[in-house]
């Protein structure tokens, strides 16, 4: 066992090299969801729940975006191994036009969804609540894609520490916005949950803009910019970009699509449940995130590796991440054990919140391994560029599997919030299961064509 684990010794170090400063971001992120969480829940119950519902719903075209972006990575990956820098210039300028686009795409799609808010069943006082506060995030949403550009870039050519930053910087600025405008300080007007919804959009505008400085107007990415001015629009590229970043935003929307869409549901339940069900996901949120970033590194150490041509690295890149991501996940097990009580009392101080909250926590240990499973060897395919495997695989752990059992054990055989969330541990263990065999199906079949 020892001297197995000594020969991915090298594979460790430069994951976690890559990785750190990816999972330092996403869990700047959720920080920052915690952080609004606790600042909007102590404000009030109602306000909390109208906050899930928004979140939950804007997650889906988020994560749909994110992974459509993801697409940049491991091509930029591939031309960075073989040192073709002014086509990654290219490849970039192309990426924020298509990211651009997909932006516009997906405010029109939550315009006609909020036209439609209504008929979603959620608790009637929460309506006034939720409605200025979706308009603030989508607005956001276009800021979002464009950053998500820049970053993929940044991390496909190995450079994940600028966005970090970046991403810190916005969080601070948000965490600053919240304390000014949901309370009223400083002179301006107390403004609730709307005032949480301006501090994100303006810290998602500043991210955006930060980025384009670094990029524009330093030294850091010259070799790059030369490639992004010399280039114009490529049907090639975009061609490309669309095929994989549609099938990459599907896997990631459907993924989180068992946790946003089971929010309706929850909402079904009441605002309590829908309270403790926002607390309970911006938790688990936390393990999901961190090991996204361990992902993403695996995905461009196996991109590098394959664009290479060297199979047996692409083999041991994606199995070292897992060794990586198993262990974060059984650290953020026993913490959530615990620590369950301690948690959901820094969110709220209802009782049936709480309680409801310790006992959702307790579900989600129970599926931390799958996920951290499903996680790594989605990455992989990405990094191998096998996305529409990923997005089939998807559909089927997620949308066929895990929301029918959602539904069945939460509504149907009325076992509420608890049933609803039993089904999260049967897809995520299924999609595991089948992305690591498709995995290892590919590679196989990739060494016997060599």
């Amino acid at each position: 066992m020892r001297r197995y684990f000594s020969e991915y010794l090298g594979h460790y170090k430069a994951t976690l090299s890559l990785g750190i400063p990816l999972v330092l971001g996403q869990v700047g992120q959720i920080v920052l969801g915690f952080v609004d969480g606790a600042m909007i829940g102590q404000y009030g119950t109602n306000e909390l729940a109208a906050a899930s519902f928004v979140t939950n719903m804007f997650n889906l075209p988020i994560l749909f975006g994110l992974g459509f972006s993801y697409a940049l990575t491991p091509l930029v990956g591939q031309l960075y191994g073989r040192k073709d820098h002014l086509e990654v210039g290219s490849l970039l300028k192309n990426s924020l036009i298509a990211n651009a686009a997909v932006g516009l795409l997906l405010s029109v799609a939550m315009y006609v969804f909020l036209q439609n808010l209504t008929s979603m069943g959620q608790p009637k006082e929460l309506y006034p609540l939720i409605t200025p506060y979706f308009w603030t995030n989508l607005a956001s949403l276009i800021f979002i894609m464009l950053f998500n550009a820049f970053k993929q870039f940044a991390d496909g050519i190995t450079d994940t520490k600028t966005s970090m930053w970046i991403m810190l910087i916005g969080n601070a600025f948000n965490v600053l916005g919240n304390w000014v405008l949901i309370y009223g300080k400083l002179g301006l007007p107390e403004l609730g949950l709307l005032g949480a919804g301006i501090a994100t959009l303006t810290s998602r505008v500043l991210m955006v803009l930060i980025f384009m400085g670094v990029f524009f107007f330093t030294k850091k990415y010259t070799r790059f910019l030369v490639g992004y001015k010399r280039s114009g629009y490529s049907r090639k590229h975009h061609k490309t970009l669309n095929k994989m970043g549609v099938m990459v935003g599907l896997q990631m929307a459907m993924e989180s699509g068992i946790f946003n869409l089971s929010t309706i549901m929850v909402g079904w339940l009441g605002s309590v449940a829908l309270a403790a069900h926002h607390v309970a996901i911006t938790i688990q949120t936390l393990g999901f995130m961190t090991y996204y970033g361990i992902g993403a590194a695996t995905a461009v150490r196996v991109s590098n590796y394959y664009g290479k041509g060297d199979l047996q690295n692409v083999k041991k890149a994606a199995t070292s991440g897992l060794h990586i991501i198993w262990l974060l996940a059984s650290v953020l097990m026993l913490s959530l054990f615990v620590f369950r009580f301690d948690i959901a009392t820094i969110f709220n101080n209802d009782p049936e919140v709480i309680a409801l909250v310790v006992s959702l926590l307790i579900i989600g240990i129970s599926y931390q391994l799958s996920d951290g499973l499903q996680v790594n060897y989605a990455n992989a395919l990405r990094g191998i560029s096998e996305v529409k495997a990923m997005a089939i695989i998807s559909f089927i752990g997620y949308f066929l599997i895990a929301l029918p059992a959602s539904y069945l054990l939460g509504i149907y055989w009325n076992l509420g919030i608890k049933g609803i969330w039993f089904g999260f541990p049967i897809g995520l263990t299924l999609a595991g299961v089948m992305f690591f065999l498709w995995f290892r199906r590919c590679t196989h079949i990739i060494r016997k064509s060599k």
